[in-house]
């Protein structure tokens, strides 16, 4: 923002971010060019810089995935892999037998689970008749106690006759229901025969499938890019399932290793904020491991970033650090100018439409870009923070836009 401003002098301070603009001065002397800043809210840091280098994150450790023979190492130490690469061929003689003896005991039970199935069949069939037979004779009896009870009354019947048929009637029924019951059991029986079968069918897929996949493992892959750092087994060996085949390096995934004078060693802490420029670009990571050794005269330790699989980083690279030792965040701030000094209360000009008015301000944190603002000013205040011009000191000068 340009400005005009006549009056006797200008004065200095602030901090912000958010708007630069250039103000005109006049004075008695003369007139000058002023540069302001309006207050924000932001973060406001101090570092000590150092120099690291970027290595993969991580380590990537295979192992066999089953108790075998190494037919082939495809791979050697210090080698660049792809991911989905074949580094070691494991023998699958084990795993393919293993296979077919499972395809075999499935289809067996698979077999029998449709002989099951028939014989469930055929049996509800059979249970079925033997119901209705009974049903049959059930209602055949009570035709007849129907007709003895006419003939019961014209006496020509006896009554022993009559009541031994209706015995028979109470016997049909008693074995009818016992005939259901028995049938509802070998049904649960039939039905249980073949919820076992399905069950071991399940089981047996299961080691199936796990069998596959086994059989597809025993070509060891690299899981991502990476570059072989060790190969522990030899072309020939058997090996148990878990042993240790392969070390890689991931190399989707960077850390930071780094060193700094044991002069520093109270700023090098885990969790500690630290920087990392890559080509212009600002990485932001936390201290990881410190080693507690001293080395000669410097600390090691590693830089775990945020993004740690940003494209401009690149194994071995060599970048600048910037670690944290004092920080402010989320605190008003101003710009630092030739107007600010770092004294803790000091005065400076703020922009009030036409004119900048003296005030008072109390500073907490000050850096080469940044200062705190304790109070004296809020967020949004415009203020004067640097001139290309001398001026005597004033309380208030009147400013104007300057026409482009």
């Amino acid at each position: 923002m340009n400005r005009f401003i006549s009056g006797q002098g200008c004065r200095n301070i602030s901090l912000g971010i958010l708007m630069i603009g250039l103000i005109a001065c006049q004075s008695n002397s003369g007139s000058g060019t002023y540069e302001t800043y309006v207050v924000d809210k932001g973060n406001i840091e101090t570092w000590e810089t150092t120099e690291g280098r970027v290595e993969p994150a991580n380590e990537v450790l295979l192992l066999s995935p089953t108790a075998s023979i190494i037919t082939e190492i495809r791979k050697e130490p210090g080698q660049k892999v792809k991911e989905g690469e074949v580094i070691f061929l494991l023998d699958t003689d084990a795993v393919e037998d293993k296979i077919e003896q499972l395809n075999d005991q499935l289809a067996v039970k698979q077999n029998s689970l449709e002989k099951t199935r028939l014989t469930a069949r055929s049996t509800k069939a059979d249970l079925s008749h033997s119901v209705e037979t009974k049903k049959l004779k059930i209602s055949s009896i009570k035709s007849v106690i129907a007709d003895q009870e006419q003939l019961l009354e014209v006496g020509g019947i006896s009554q022993a006759k009559f009541d031994k048929t209706k015995q028979e009637l109470v016997l049909a029924e008693k074995e009818l229901l016992l005939v259901q019951e028995k049938n509802s059991i070998r049904l649960q029986q039939l039905a249980a025969d073949e919820k076992g079968l399905l069950l071991q069918i399940e089981i047996q897929q299961k080691q199936l499938e796990q069998q596959r996949e086994l059989l597809q493992r025993m070509e060891v892959k690299a899981p991502s890019d990476g570059i072989v750092l060790a190969i522990h087994a030899k072309q020939g060996e058997k090996v148990s399932g878990d042993k240790l085949l392969v070390t890689l390096s991931d190399l989707t995934r960077f850390k930071i290793r780094a060193s700094i004078s044991s002069k520093e060693k109270k700023i090098i802490k885990t969790g500690r904020r630290a920087y990392v420029i890559v080509d212009n670009t600002r990485l932001e990571g936390r201290i990881g491991t410190v080693t507690p050794k001293v080395e000669g005269d410097n600390i090691s330790f590693s830089v775990h970033l945020i993004d740690n699989n940003h494209p401009k980083l690149i194994p071995n690279q060599r970048v600048d650090l910037q670690i944290v030792k004092r920080a402010r965040y989320d605190v008003l701030r101003l710009k630092k100018g030739d107007m600010i000094s770092d004294k803790k209360v000091q005065s400076v000009y703020v922009i009030n439409e036409d004119s900048a008015e003296q005030q008072e301000l109390q500073l907490g944190l000050v850096t080469d870009d940044y200062i705190e603002i304790k109070e004296g000013l809020k967020e949004g205040d415009e203020v004067v923070i640097s001139t290309v011009s001398s001026v005597k000191d004033e309380t208030s000068v009147s400013v104007e836009k300057l026409k482009r």
